[in-house]
């Protein structure tokens, strides 16, 4: 080889910080770099006698055939893995090299250049992070089977203290003196309140572990606040507070579950009466028409919530003051519980508040389409249009059905099971729904190109998300989305984003 060619081979790859070596066609190795020599332990000078296709690693691997390709078809090629005789007789932890080849042209002779980048690092981070990404998730595991084995071992024998305290407090009402009815009261409220703790815990665990299913239906909002109210009222006029509301419409239909619907007002309720001392606790609903919402607000004069603790309002088992728990019953879950609750149904959950004047908790629900004069199914077939919906959280689903479930049939698919043919290769779906996850941002960019190009059929995607900031959004509209809906949107926004697009 001439001293032109080593030149010309050093000026280019010399100084690079990662091993480069350059073979001929026989298979020679004619230049390797610094780089190289310091991680290989070889100079191009030992190297004279070593043939590449002479490699008995790489003939195993397959590298071979790759190398000789890169020759024949001029092509740019990555291997993952790359190793040779040559490391692996200096007896060391080979490293994990990503290599990329191709092929060059000098003084009308072919070579192939290969470079070695050291991924090691970047593969053992990887395996530390699955490592607590799994560890994490045996920990929810052993967590929630442990309240589960709890609330199983519990609830039984605390339903048989309830039922027989009550019996005895009804059978034995004059029968008692005064001092025993008290110790009869304290044992009843006080197996009430672990039963109620006991049961937000269980309903709290199965909520993060997405277990916990909903069971949407058209319920009457109002009717729903009144019954409540009249729950709370015993305790309310006890502590001599002005228990009010003020409905400005007269029925308020939504789409919500209604037994998580309930239990959050009457958190939010329970909590607007234990930390009001003297004043009033208020009930607002109305309707928030061009989103399609129902609000509604429970004020109260309450000790309110400093600024600081905003933030960790929501947290579950947070309270301001260690105090608080005891001076008020209150173990930090209710709140946690109502804001879960509502936007899992769709609504959102906000509060505002000063310390020493009182709180406003406002939330909101999706209306119902049951005063919706639209015409649904156009078509007139009686059959629903399909949609197919990728969901990896498989929250959305629920709420999703229950929008559309007059117009359309929805096939979901967990994000771990879905394969592209599974929409190209149907005929019968409308459009694709990608319910995006902020951890799997870019394969859900992925999957939305590769539907674009390959969906002989053209069906529009929507994208549905929490994510509002534009230039993240652009990206999917870039890949192809028709639509993106951001968290939380209304009924009519949805509806009007198929309408649009199919």
């Amino acid at each position: 080889m001439t001293e032109s060619i080593v030149k010309y081979f050093r000026l280019l790859y010399d100084r690079l910080p990662f091993p480069v070596q350059i073979i001929n066609e026989e298979g020679k190795i004619v230049f390797v770099n610094q780089a190289f020599t310091s991680q290989w332990g070889y100079n191009i000078s030992e190297l004279r006698e070593y043939s590449i296709f002479n490699d008995t690693e790489l003939k195993n691997s397959g590298v071979h055939a790759v190398i000789l390709k890169t020759f024949d078809e001029d092509l740019d090629t990555e291997v993952e893995g790359y190793s040779d005789s040559l490391l692996k007789n200096k007896e060391i932890t080979i490293p994990i090299f990503k290599t990329r080849l191709f092929k060059v042209e000098y003084d009308s002779r072919d070579y192939v250049v290969l470079f070695h980048e050291d991924k090691t690092e970047m593969v053992l981070a990887e395996e530390e992070v699955k490592k607590s990404r799994d560890a994490h998730k045996e920990s929810e595991r052993l967590k929630n089977t442990f309240l589960n084995v709890l609330s199983h071992e519990l609830r039984t024998p605390l339903n048989i203290i309830l039922g027989y305290s009550s019996i005895l407090k009804e059978s034995m009402e004059t029968k008692l003196s005064d001092e025993d009815k008290v110790y009869l009261d304290n044992l009843y409220s006080g197996s009430e309140r672990l039963f109620k703790t006991i049961t937000q815990m269980l309903e709290f665990a199965q909520i993060e572990a997405g277990n916990y299913q909903l069971n949407i239906e058209t319920v009457e909002l109002i009717s729903l606040l009144k019954n409540s109210i009249e729950t709370i009222k015993p305790e309310s006029s006890a502590k001599n507070l002005d228990l009010k509301n003020n409905f400005k419409e007269k029925t308020i239909y939504v789409d919500v579950d209604p037994q998580c619907v309930e239990n959050a007002i009457n958190n939010l309720l329970s909590n607007a009466v234990k930390f009001t001392r003297q004043g009033f606790v208020e009930v607002e609903a109305s309707i928030l028409e061009e989103r399609d919402l129902a609000v509604c607000k429970i004020k109260d004069s309450g000790v309110g919530i400093s600024t600081n603790y905003l933030d960790h309002l929501f947290h579950p088992f947070s309270q301001e003051d260690l105090n608080i728990g005891r001076n008020y019953e209150g173990n930090g879950l209710g709140l946690a519980l109502a804001k879960r609750y509502i936007e899992k149904m769709g609504g959102s959950l906000l509060v505002d508040s000063i310390k020493g004047v009182g709180s406003t908790f406002t939330f909101t629900l999706p209306l119902s389409a049951i005063n919706n004069e639209r015409k649904l199914n156009k078509a007139g077939t009686g059959l629903l249009k399909k949609i197919f919906m990728i969901d990896d959280s498989n929250e959305s689903f629920d709420l999703l059905n229950a929008f559309l479930k007059n117009s359309y049939e929805i096939k979901s698919c967990a994000f771990m099971d879905f394969n592209s043919e599974m929409v190209i290769n149907a005929n019968e779906f409308k459009a694709v729904i990608l319910d995006v996850n902020q951890n799997r941002w870019d394969q859900n960019l992925t999957i939305c190109k590769e539907l674009k190009a390959s969906d002989t059929h053209k069906r529009p995607i929507i994208v549905i998300s929490s994510e509002f900031i534009d230039a993240k959004i652009k990206e999917f509209l870039d890949a192809g989305a028709d639509r993106f809906l951001v968290k939380p949107f209304s009924k009519k926004e949805l509806m009007k984003a198929l309408e649009e697009v199919i």
